[in-house]
């Protein structure tokens, strides 16, 4: 009996072991990160996933591209509301104010970092990056990933076929103005100046250089209950002057987008005001003789330059995921994080270290030496202590506040309105769009 009984238990533990050989390995979690950047950005953030996936079993990060900013905001939140959301949402900074009033849909990053007792509280972060993704009680609300600064790239080729002196680059705004009429009196077929993103340049940017407020209550930081208020002397007169230069033909219009880039990169445009991500499409490039510099000032404005306020994206964490997923999400913001892989961000992309630790180590292996663009943009941000006009904002359905501001500025540059009465159209027709915002936010 004791003979059949062992032979029994032998037979039942190989079928056992049997069965586990046969039994697929247990699949790890997939977490969906849902972005924005194509290009050489898109190859970095698919990066940062492969290394994650590599560094563990656990879990799977799976990157899925859903188009330009604006596309991946709006379909984010439809996916929310269909009960099929990502993870992971990243969303540009013209979606905070969105964002940050969605309290059912977003779960603070402050909050799942707590899923892995990961050490990371926002004190890590440069400061000027973790003021625009706090909440007014100091937690994370979403973690500052991509973020760019705007500064002005110039091909010094085409200074030096207008015969102008490529080492005497202008630093003004009336400069930059007289170089690019010599420019294109040289060459009148070719673009002489253009701006990417004419709302986030020639509007909140600049604004923020001069130390003047889009916005009342810190640009919408300090609470929603804000009012538009850039109407004012400075903004007004660079819109007059760009009024003026398109009708010359020196300022191209190029859209409302980043799409107008393609036309410095190719050389064709001589001075480019945009952000300092398009570093990772022209790096490597040996087509022409290219450098940058900070964005263009007033100088008879006392405060300007002040500091740049910041560009690109976030990451905000998705609401109704098991804590299983949510300790994952953890352990992959902290990892992106880390020395190497901050490093492979602000080495390859044009986007800025976010920690200050990065930022410690990337002036310490001297790559701001070897890369004088990626110095540009971050002492653009850093140059000053933000005051409440240049530390971010945070408006409510921006998406749609831009536009209109796109629409006015196009019916200046058009001749259809003053430069004064479309910003002050733009304005008021973004004033009655934060109100309803307000309204929506309270019920």
């Amino acid at each position: 009996m004791a003979l059949r009984s062992n032979l029994a238990q032998l037979a039942a533990a190989l079928v056992a072991v049997a069965l586990l050989a046969v039994r697929p390995a247990c699949a790890a979690i997939e977490l969906q990160v849902w972005h924005s950047l194509d290009g050489a950005n898109g190859l970095v953030i698919s990066k940062m996933a492969d290394d994650f996936n590599a560094s563990q079993g656990n879990y799977k990060v799976i990157t899925i591209y859903k188009g330009p900013y604006a596309e991946t905001l709006s379909g984010g939140i439809a996916a929310y509301r269909a009960g099929a959301a990502p993870h992971i949402l990243q969303v540009f900074e013209v979606g905070n104010g969105t964002m940050a009033a969605a309290v059912g849909a977003v779960k603070p990053v402050s909050d799942v970092f707590a899923y892995s007792n990961s050490p990371v509280t926002p004190d890590d972060l440069l400061p000027v990056l973790a003021t625009n993704y706090l909440s007014r009680s100091g937690k994370l609300l979403s973690l500052p990933y991509n973020i760019s600064s705007m500064i002005m790239w110039i091909n010094r080729d085409r200074f030096r076929k207008a015969g102008l002196d490529p080492e005497q680059l202008p630093r003004t705004w009336p400069e930059v103005f007289e170089a690019a009429r010599a420019i294109r009196k040289a060459d009148p077929t070719s673009c002489a100046l253009s701006t990417a993103w004419p709302v986030w340049a020639n509007i909140e940017q600049l604004s923020a250089w001069h130390d003047r407020p889009v916005a009342s209550r810190a640009n919408g930081l300090a609470g929603f209950d804000t009012e538009l208020e850039f109407n004012r002397p400075v903004q007004v007169r660079h819109l007059e002057n760009l009024v003026t230069l398109s009708r010359e033909g020196v300022f191209q219009y190029l859209g409302r987008t980043n799409l107008g880039e393609a036309k410095f990169l190719s050389g064709d445009c001589a001075i480019f005001v945009t952000s300092s991500a398009m570093y990772g499409a022209i790096r490597g490039k040996n087509t022409f003789d290219w450098t940058v510099l900070p964005m263009p000032y007033y100088p008879d404005v006392p405060e300007a330059p002040q500091n740049a306020i910041l560009g690109g994206g976030s990451l905000y964490v998705m609401q109704g995921k098991s804590d299983l997923e949510y300790r994952g999400v953890s352990e992959f913001l902290t990892f992106i994080l880390g020395p190497e892989e901050q490093a492979i961000m602000y080495r390859n992309s044009g986007y800025l270290p976010i920690t200050r630790a990065a930022y410690e180590e990337a002036l310490r292996s001297g790559a701001y030496g070897e890369n004088p663009p990626l110095r540009t943009a971050i002492e653009s941000v850093t140059r000053k202590r933000p005051t409440p006009n240049s530390s971010g904002l945070r408006l409510g359905n921006m998406l749609q506040i831009r536009d209109i501001w796109a629409e006015e500025i196009e019916a200046a540059l058009n001749g259809a309105k003053t430069a004064q009465q479309a910003l002050d159209d733009a304005v008021a027709r973004g004033n009655e769009v934060l109100r309803l915002f307000r309204q929506r936010t309270a019920n």
